[in-house]
Protein backbone atom coordinates (compact mmCIF):
# COMPACT_ATOMS: atom_id res chain seq x y z
CA UNK A 1 0.00 0.00 0.00
CA UNK A 2 2.92 2.41 0.57
CA UNK A 3 2.65 2.47 -3.44
CA UNK A 4 -0.92 4.32 -2.90
CA UNK A 5 0.27 7.12 -1.05
CA UNK A 6 0.59 10.31 -3.04
CA UNK A 7 0.91 14.02 -2.84
CA UNK A 8 0.58 16.39 -5.61
CA UNK A 9 -1.29 19.10 -6.78
CA UNK A 10 -4.03 18.58 -9.49
CA UNK A 11 -6.57 20.46 -9.52
CA UNK A 12 -5.59 21.52 -5.93
CA UNK A 13 -3.43 20.13 -3.23
CA UNK A 14 -4.26 16.78 -2.91
CA UNK A 15 -2.64 13.94 -0.44
CA UNK A 16 -4.38 10.01 -0.66
CA UNK A 17 -3.13 7.51 1.70
CA UNK A 18 -4.33 5.11 4.13
CA UNK A 19 -3.86 6.95 7.31
CA UNK A 20 -3.26 10.67 5.80
CA UNK A 21 -6.46 11.65 8.27
CA UNK A 22 -3.88 11.60 11.36
CA UNK A 23 -2.39 14.85 9.32
CA UNK A 24 -5.94 16.82 10.15
CA UNK A 25 -5.13 19.04 12.91
CA UNK A 26 -1.48 20.19 11.19
CA UNK A 27 -2.92 20.33 8.37
CA UNK A 28 -5.49 22.95 9.78
CA UNK A 29 -2.72 25.29 11.09
CA UNK A 30 -0.88 25.02 7.52
CA UNK A 31 -3.48 26.80 6.13
CA UNK A 32 -3.93 29.53 9.23
CA UNK A 33 -6.65 27.69 10.60
CA UNK A 34 -7.40 28.21 14.18
CA UNK A 35 -11.04 27.66 15.01
CA UNK A 36 -12.25 25.61 12.38
CA UNK A 37 -15.73 23.98 11.69
CA UNK A 38 -16.08 20.60 10.91
CA UNK A 39 -19.57 20.34 8.54
CA UNK A 40 -20.08 16.58 8.27
CA UNK A 41 -23.59 14.50 8.33
CA UNK A 42 -25.19 12.53 11.13
CA UNK A 43 -24.14 8.95 10.16
CA UNK A 44 -20.19 10.44 9.64
CA UNK A 45 -20.35 11.98 12.86
CA UNK A 46 -22.02 8.46 14.31
CA UNK A 47 -18.60 6.66 13.15
CA UNK A 48 -16.20 5.41 15.98
CA UNK A 49 -13.00 6.83 14.31
CA UNK A 50 -15.07 10.80 13.91
CA UNK A 51 -14.38 11.30 17.69
CA UNK A 52 -10.79 10.70 17.09
CA UNK A 53 -10.73 13.36 14.94
CA UNK A 54 -12.30 16.04 17.30
CA UNK A 55 -10.13 14.70 20.27
CA UNK A 56 -7.28 15.06 17.72
CA UNK A 57 -7.94 19.00 17.53
CA UNK A 58 -9.07 20.15 20.45
CA UNK A 59 -5.94 18.60 21.48
CA UNK A 60 -3.90 20.47 19.01
CA UNK A 61 -5.82 24.03 20.61
CA UNK A 62 -8.38 24.14 17.43
CA UNK A 63 -11.77 23.00 19.57
CA UNK A 64 -14.15 20.65 18.14
CA UNK A 65 -16.73 22.10 16.64
CA UNK A 66 -19.40 20.09 14.82
CA UNK A 67 -21.98 21.04 12.17
CA UNK A 68 -23.56 18.09 11.37
CA UNK A 69 -27.63 18.69 10.39
CA UNK A 70 -27.06 17.84 6.51
CA UNK A 71 -29.67 15.87 5.08
CA UNK A 72 -28.71 13.32 1.71
CA UNK A 73 -30.48 15.60 -0.63
CA UNK A 74 -29.15 19.05 1.21
CA UNK A 75 -31.19 22.43 0.81
CA UNK A 76 -30.99 25.57 1.24
CA UNK A 77 -32.40 25.53 5.08
CA UNK A 78 -29.31 23.29 5.74
CA UNK A 79 -27.29 25.85 4.58
CA UNK A 80 -28.83 28.78 6.23
CA UNK A 81 -28.03 26.74 9.49
CA UNK A 82 -24.41 26.07 8.64
CA UNK A 83 -24.22 29.67 8.31
CA UNK A 84 -25.31 30.09 11.58
CA UNK A 85 -22.94 27.70 13.72
CA UNK A 86 -19.93 29.37 11.41
CA UNK A 87 -21.11 32.87 12.60
CA UNK A 88 -22.17 32.02 16.53
CA UNK A 89 -18.33 30.29 16.67
CA UNK A 90 -16.44 32.95 14.48
CA UNK A 91 -14.88 30.33 13.21
CA UNK A 92 -11.98 31.02 10.10
CA UNK A 93 -11.60 27.26 8.24
CA UNK A 94 -14.26 24.92 7.41
CA UNK A 95 -13.17 21.05 7.26
CA UNK A 96 -15.34 19.19 5.32
CA UNK A 97 -15.64 15.36 5.99
CA UNK A 98 -18.25 13.08 4.55
CA UNK A 99 -20.32 12.41 0.93
CA UNK A 100 -21.10 14.90 -1.41
CA UNK A 101 -23.96 16.28 0.76
CA UNK A 102 -21.73 17.59 3.50
CA UNK A 103 -19.12 18.33 1.13
CA UNK A 104 -21.75 21.11 -0.75
CA UNK A 105 -23.11 21.91 2.40
CA UNK A 106 -19.91 23.12 3.74
CA UNK A 107 -18.39 24.93 0.35
CA UNK A 108 -21.67 26.62 0.16
CA UNK A 109 -21.78 27.66 3.90
CA UNK A 110 -18.28 28.98 3.50
CA UNK A 111 -19.40 31.12 0.68
CA UNK A 112 -21.88 32.50 1.75
CA UNK A 113 -21.07 33.04 5.42
CA UNK A 114 -19.59 36.46 5.53
CA UNK A 115 -21.25 37.45 1.84
CA UNK A 116 -24.50 39.34 0.93
CA UNK A 117 -27.28 37.28 0.05
CA UNK A 118 -28.55 33.54 0.78
CA UNK A 119 -26.56 30.53 -1.06
CA UNK A 120 -28.93 30.85 -4.48
CA UNK A 121 -28.14 34.14 -5.13
CA UNK A 122 -25.15 32.45 -6.02
CA UNK A 123 -26.51 29.83 -8.61
CA UNK A 124 -24.24 28.82 -11.67
CA UNK A 125 -26.00 31.74 -13.91
CA UNK A 126 -24.51 34.11 -16.00
CA UNK A 127 -21.94 35.84 -13.57
CA UNK A 128 -23.54 35.06 -10.53
CA UNK A 129 -20.40 34.25 -8.71
CA UNK A 130 -18.72 37.59 -8.94
CA UNK A 131 -21.41 38.96 -6.21
CA UNK A 132 -18.82 37.16 -3.53
CA UNK A 133 -16.05 38.60 -2.23
CA UNK A 134 -13.32 35.66 -2.47
CA UNK A 135 -11.24 37.04 0.40
CA UNK A 136 -14.22 36.41 2.70
CA UNK A 137 -14.36 32.84 1.90
CA UNK A 138 -12.99 31.07 4.54
CA UNK A 139 -10.16 28.10 3.94
CA UNK A 140 -11.26 24.63 3.66
CA UNK A 141 -9.79 20.87 4.43
CA UNK A 142 -11.84 18.17 2.30
CA UNK A 143 -11.61 14.70 3.62
CA UNK A 144 -13.90 12.56 1.41
CA UNK A 145 -15.77 9.69 3.19
CA UNK A 146 -17.17 8.15 0.03
CA UNK A 147 -16.19 7.97 -3.04
CA UNK A 148 -18.36 8.96 -6.08
CA UNK A 149 -19.36 13.04 -6.15
CA UNK A 150 -15.53 14.18 -5.85
CA UNK A 151 -17.02 17.24 -4.72
CA UNK A 152 -13.43 17.77 -2.68
CA UNK A 153 -12.13 19.21 -5.58
CA UNK A 154 -14.91 20.72 -7.24
CA UNK A 155 -15.84 24.31 -7.22
CA UNK A 156 -19.53 24.09 -6.61
CA UNK A 157 -22.13 22.06 -4.62
CA UNK A 158 -25.57 21.41 -5.25
CA UNK A 159 -28.71 22.42 -3.10
CA UNK A 160 -32.20 21.93 -3.23
CA UNK A 161 -33.94 24.87 -3.47
CA UNK A 162 -37.43 24.13 -1.52
CA UNK A 163 -39.43 26.90 -2.88
CA UNK A 164 -39.56 24.66 -6.42
CA UNK A 165 -37.59 20.92 -5.30
CA UNK A 166 -35.12 21.30 -7.53
CA UNK A 167 -31.54 21.14 -7.29
CA UNK A 168 -29.40 24.23 -8.07
CA UNK A 169 -25.81 24.35 -8.89
CA UNK A 170 -23.94 26.91 -6.41
CA UNK A 171 -20.37 28.21 -8.17
CA UNK A 172 -17.67 29.67 -7.13
CA UNK A 173 -14.09 29.27 -8.01
CA UNK A 174 -12.99 29.53 -4.70
CA UNK A 175 -15.47 27.16 -3.40
CA UNK A 176 -12.54 24.49 -4.57
CA UNK A 177 -11.06 22.83 -1.26
CA UNK A 178 -7.16 24.57 -0.48
CA UNK A 179 -6.72 20.65 0.61
CA UNK A 180 -8.01 17.25 0.35
CA UNK A 181 -7.17 14.40 2.85
CA UNK A 182 -8.12 11.31 1.00
CA UNK A 183 -7.53 8.43 3.83
CA UNK A 184 -9.45 5.18 1.89
CA UNK A 185 -9.14 3.54 5.36
CA UNK A 186 -12.05 5.75 6.49
CA UNK A 187 -14.41 3.86 3.99
CA UNK A 188 -13.77 0.45 4.78
CA UNK A 189 -16.88 0.39 6.82
CA UNK A 190 -19.03 2.07 3.64
CA UNK A 191 -21.76 -0.72 2.86
CA UNK A 192 -21.81 -2.47 -0.63
CA UNK A 193 -25.16 -0.29 -1.68
CA UNK A 194 -23.72 2.80 -1.14
CA UNK A 195 -20.54 1.37 -2.21
CA UNK A 196 -21.91 0.73 -5.76
CA UNK A 197 -24.08 4.03 -5.46
CA UNK A 198 -21.30 6.49 -5.15
CA UNK A 199 -19.08 4.38 -7.74
CA UNK A 200 -21.60 4.68 -10.57
CA UNK A 201 -21.94 8.41 -9.64
CA UNK A 202 -17.67 8.83 -10.18
CA UNK A 203 -18.51 6.85 -13.27
CA UNK A 204 -20.82 8.87 -14.68
CA UNK A 205 -18.83 11.79 -14.16
CA UNK A 206 -15.99 10.34 -16.31
CA UNK A 207 -18.40 8.70 -18.75
CA UNK A 208 -20.29 12.21 -19.32
CA UNK A 209 -17.23 14.41 -19.83
CA UNK A 210 -15.48 12.26 -21.92
CA UNK A 211 -18.47 12.50 -23.97
CA UNK A 212 -19.07 16.14 -23.74
CA UNK A 213 -17.94 18.05 -26.57
CA UNK A 214 -15.31 20.43 -27.34
CA UNK A 215 -11.32 20.39 -27.22
CA UNK A 216 -10.32 18.97 -23.79
CA UNK A 217 -7.45 16.43 -24.48
CA UNK A 218 -6.49 16.58 -20.55
CA UNK A 219 -10.37 16.33 -19.47
CA UNK A 220 -10.43 13.25 -21.81
CA UNK A 221 -7.11 11.44 -20.59
CA UNK A 222 -8.71 11.92 -17.33
CA UNK A 223 -12.25 10.43 -17.93
CA UNK A 224 -10.94 7.25 -19.80
CA UNK A 225 -8.34 6.47 -16.92
CA UNK A 226 -10.88 7.44 -14.06
CA UNK A 227 -13.46 4.75 -15.83
CA UNK A 228 -10.30 2.60 -16.54
CA UNK A 229 -9.78 2.35 -12.23
CA UNK A 230 -13.90 2.07 -11.92
CA UNK A 231 -13.89 -0.74 -14.74
CA UNK A 232 -11.60 -3.17 -12.46
CA UNK A 233 -11.75 -2.02 -8.42
CA UNK A 234 -15.67 -0.72 -8.00
CA UNK A 235 -16.39 -4.78 -8.36
CA UNK A 236 -13.48 -5.32 -5.73
CA UNK A 237 -14.63 -2.88 -3.88
CA UNK A 238 -18.34 -3.67 -3.64
CA UNK A 239 -17.82 -7.22 -3.13
CA UNK A 240 -15.32 -6.72 -0.17
CA UNK A 241 -15.14 -3.60 1.63
CA UNK A 242 -11.90 -4.07 3.55
CA UNK A 243 -10.14 -4.02 0.05
CA UNK A 244 -7.93 -1.16 0.99
CA UNK A 245 -6.36 -1.29 -2.13
CA UNK A 246 -9.76 -1.18 -4.56
CA UNK A 247 -10.55 1.48 -1.72
CA UNK A 248 -8.03 3.43 -2.46
CA UNK A 249 -8.09 3.56 -6.47
CA UNK A 250 -12.00 4.38 -6.08
CA UNK A 251 -11.03 7.69 -4.14
CA UNK A 252 -8.68 8.20 -7.09
CA UNK A 253 -11.63 7.58 -9.92
CA UNK A 254 -13.97 9.92 -8.13
CA UNK A 255 -11.89 12.61 -7.84
CA UNK A 256 -10.67 12.42 -11.20
CA UNK A 257 -14.00 12.27 -12.54
CA UNK A 258 -14.64 15.51 -10.94
CA UNK A 259 -11.64 17.07 -12.33
CA UNK A 260 -12.66 16.24 -15.60
CA UNK A 261 -15.86 17.17 -15.21
CA UNK A 262 -14.86 20.79 -15.76
CA UNK A 263 -14.95 20.00 -19.41
CA UNK A 264 -18.83 19.18 -18.77
CA UNK A 265 -21.82 16.55 -18.04
CA UNK A 266 -24.79 15.99 -20.05
CA UNK A 267 -28.27 14.51 -20.05
CA UNK A 268 -27.49 12.14 -17.34
CA UNK A 269 -27.02 14.65 -15.19
CA UNK A 270 -29.53 17.00 -16.31
CA UNK A 271 -32.23 14.11 -15.98
CA UNK A 272 -30.41 13.33 -12.44
CA UNK A 273 -30.34 16.74 -10.69
CA UNK A 274 -34.39 17.20 -10.64
CA UNK A 275 -35.44 13.62 -10.20
CA UNK A 276 -33.40 13.70 -7.40
CA UNK A 277 -35.17 16.84 -5.82
CA UNK A 278 -38.29 15.91 -6.43
CA UNK A 279 -38.08 11.96 -5.33
CA UNK A 280 -35.31 11.96 -2.95
CA UNK A 281 -33.56 9.31 -5.40
CA UNK A 282 -29.72 9.36 -4.37
CA UNK A 283 -28.08 10.91 -7.34
CA UNK A 284 -25.91 8.00 -7.86
CA UNK A 285 -28.84 5.24 -8.14
CA UNK A 286 -30.14 7.61 -10.73
CA UNK A 287 -27.47 8.38 -12.56
CA UNK A 288 -26.40 4.59 -12.60
CA UNK A 289 -30.09 3.75 -13.84
CA UNK A 290 -29.92 6.53 -16.60
CA UNK A 291 -26.96 5.80 -18.31
CA UNK A 292 -27.63 3.00 -20.47
CA UNK A 293 -30.99 5.00 -21.81
CA UNK A 294 -28.82 8.26 -22.15
CA UNK A 295 -26.06 6.29 -24.54
CA UNK A 296 -28.97 5.05 -26.75
CA UNK A 297 -30.04 8.68 -26.98
CA UNK A 298 -26.65 9.83 -27.79
CA UNK A 299 -25.52 7.03 -29.78
CA UNK A 300 -25.10 8.55 -33.48
CA UNK A 301 -22.73 11.16 -31.83
CA UNK A 302 -20.83 9.33 -29.46
CA UNK A 303 -20.77 5.89 -31.27
CA UNK A 304 -16.39 6.69 -32.70
CA UNK A 305 -15.89 7.50 -28.69
CA UNK A 306 -17.07 4.60 -27.45
CA UNK A 307 -14.88 2.55 -30.01
CA UNK A 308 -11.82 4.07 -28.30
CA UNK A 309 -13.99 3.36 -24.96
CA UNK A 310 -14.09 -0.32 -25.65
CA UNK A 311 -10.65 -0.99 -26.82
CA UNK A 312 -8.83 1.11 -23.78
CA UNK A 313 -11.19 -0.80 -21.56
CA UNK A 314 -10.54 -4.17 -23.28
CA UNK A 315 -13.95 -5.43 -23.88
CA UNK A 316 -14.96 -8.86 -25.59
CA UNK A 317 -16.91 -6.78 -27.57
CA UNK A 318 -15.90 -3.56 -29.55
CA UNK A 319 -17.84 -0.36 -30.02
CA UNK A 320 -20.70 0.97 -28.50
CA UNK A 321 -22.71 -2.57 -28.25
CA UNK A 322 -19.77 -3.76 -26.45
CA UNK A 323 -19.49 -0.52 -23.91
CA UNK A 324 -23.60 -0.88 -23.49
CA UNK A 325 -23.05 -4.55 -22.61
CA UNK A 326 -20.20 -4.05 -20.35
CA UNK A 327 -22.68 -1.28 -18.17
CA UNK A 328 -25.93 -3.60 -18.00
CA UNK A 329 -23.81 -5.92 -16.81
CA UNK A 330 -21.34 -3.92 -14.39
CA UNK A 331 -25.06 -2.29 -12.78
CA UNK A 332 -26.43 -5.58 -12.62
CA UNK A 333 -23.35 -7.11 -10.79
CA UNK A 334 -23.42 -4.22 -8.63
CA UNK A 335 -27.31 -4.78 -7.54
CA UNK A 336 -28.07 -1.26 -9.24
CA UNK A 337 -31.78 -0.80 -10.20
CA UNK A 338 -32.60 -0.99 -14.02
CA UNK A 339 -35.87 1.52 -14.05
CA UNK A 340 -37.41 4.23 -12.71
CA UNK A 341 -39.20 2.17 -10.59
CA UNK A 342 -36.89 2.67 -7.53
CA UNK A 343 -37.85 6.56 -7.56
CA UNK A 344 -40.74 7.11 -5.29
CA UNK A 345 -43.49 8.71 -6.79
CA UNK A 346 -42.49 8.77 -9.89
CA UNK A 347 -44.57 8.24 -12.86
CA UNK A 348 -45.20 9.78 -16.02
CA UNK A 349 -47.06 12.59 -14.94
CA UNK A 350 -43.88 13.52 -13.36
CA UNK A 351 -41.95 12.62 -16.27
CA UNK A 352 -43.92 15.26 -18.20
CA UNK A 353 -43.26 17.70 -14.78
CA UNK A 354 -39.25 17.13 -14.72
CA UNK A 355 -38.57 17.55 -18.59
CA UNK A 356 -38.27 21.18 -18.78
CA UNK A 357 -36.48 21.45 -15.48
CA UNK A 358 -34.00 18.70 -17.26
CA UNK A 359 -33.43 20.82 -20.36
CA UNK A 360 -32.83 24.42 -18.16
CA UNK A 361 -30.24 22.18 -15.75
CA UNK A 362 -26.87 23.91 -16.40
CA UNK A 363 -25.45 20.10 -17.59
CA UNK A 364 -27.35 20.00 -20.67
CA UNK A 365 -25.29 22.71 -22.49
CA UNK A 366 -22.97 19.73 -22.78
CA UNK A 367 -24.71 16.94 -23.55
CA UNK A 368 -23.34 15.61 -26.77
CA UNK A 369 -26.40 16.51 -28.56
CA UNK A 370 -29.52 19.01 -27.51
CA UNK A 371 -32.85 17.65 -26.11
CA UNK A 372 -35.81 19.66 -26.01
CA UNK A 373 -38.14 19.08 -22.92
CA UNK A 374 -40.25 16.54 -25.46
CA UNK A 375 -36.79 14.63 -26.03
CA UNK A 376 -36.34 15.12 -22.09
CA UNK A 377 -39.95 13.49 -21.08
CA UNK A 378 -39.01 10.25 -23.68
CA UNK A 379 -36.47 9.41 -22.11
CA UNK A 380 -37.48 9.62 -18.73
CA UNK A 381 -40.49 7.01 -19.84
CA UNK A 382 -37.77 4.58 -21.34
CA UNK A 383 -36.27 4.76 -18.15
CA UNK A 384 -39.48 4.27 -16.26
CA UNK A 385 -40.35 1.58 -18.13
CA UNK A 386 -37.19 -0.41 -18.99
CA UNK A 387 -36.82 -0.01 -22.79
CA UNK A 388 -34.02 0.51 -24.85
Amino acid sequence: MNALTGNFNYPTAYRIGAGRLAELASACSELGMTRPLIVTDPGVAALPWFSAVTQALDAAGLGRAVFSDVQPNPTGSDVEAGVAALLEGDHDGVVLIGGGSAMDVGKSVALVARNPGGVFDYEDVGDNWTRADAAKIPPMIAVPTTAGTGSEVGRAGVIVDERDHGKKIIFHPKMQPALVLADPEVTLGLPAGLTAATGMDALAHCFEAYCAPGYHPMADGIALEGMRLVAEYLPRAYTDGADLEARTHMMMAASMGATAFQKGLGLVHALSHPLGGATGLHHGTANAIFLPYVMVFNRDVIEDRMERLSRFLRLPKAGFDGVMAWMLELRAQLGMPHTLAAADGFDEAMAARLAPMAVADPSMSTNPKQADAAACERVFLAALHGSL
